[in-house]
């Protein structure tokens, strides 16, 4: 899939975030395994997007499938 994002915007974002961030969030990377900062995160809250602030769910929605 080609990436259509707008490059003004994709050079604020290398900017601001951090590059595992934009690895993910740009590049369709992923984190290591267990190696993310909500790995076992179990924090109240609504979680955000970092790149546009957007809610995107509630911990008391959260799934937990029990396995790890």
């Amino acid at each position: 899939m080609k990436n259509t994002m707008n490059p003004k915007l994709k050079a604020e974002l290398k900017q601001r975030l951090e590059p595992m961030q934009y690895k993910v969030c740009c590049e369709s990377g992923t984190e290591p395994a267990f190696s993310g900062v909500y790995h076992d995160c179990k924090d109240d809250g609504i979680y955000h997007c970092v790149c546009c602030d957007q809610a995107l769910f509630d911990a008391k929605t959260k799934y937990d499938s029990g396995t790890g």
